[in-house]
């Protein structure tokens, strides 16, 4: 079974450089090891990653996450990068909160495609956010 992960890093901070993103690759990897899982793949932004797992149907989603959350936090800390420690205190690296989504219906080459081409204009964008059939704000 295919699920795609989403991790948003605390208070959303830009805190994700390439090399970090390269060790989160390979913690992921290991990680999923331990559950019989698979990485399939992996990607990230400043402030949230993106990973697609096959896992066997034995393992609890909730279980992986937990694991995949909780050793990267620690690893990634361990090895004082100054992004995350100039922004990020308190011991965090991720939100509490994740994205799981079963892949079940679309093709697995497609999910592996969003992941690795993932990027996102800026957010928010600039200007004022319109919303159709409301009026302006004065």
């Amino acid at each position: 079974m295919h699920v795609h992960l989403v991790f948003v890093t605390k208070y959303r901070r830009e805190v994700f450089t390439k090399d970090i993103l390269d060790d989160l690759r390979g913690i992921f990897s290991s990680v999923c090891a331990d559950f019989e899982a698979e990485l399939v793949a992996f990607d990230g932004e400043d402030d949230h990653v993106h990973l697609l797992v096959n896992y066997p149907p034995k393992v609890a989603v909730s279980a992986l996450v937990n694991s995949l959350k909780g050793v990267s936090s620690r690893m990634i800390r361990k090895k004082n990068y100054p992004s995350i420690r100039k922004k990020l205190w308190g011991g965090a690296l991720w939100s509490p909160s994740y994205f799981a989504g079963r892949c079940g219906g679309a093709p697995i080459e497609i999910i592996r495609q969003y992941i690795e081409q993932q990027q996102a204009p800026p957010w928010p964008p600039k200007g004022r956010l319109r919303c159709p059939g409301y009026p302006s704000p004065v």
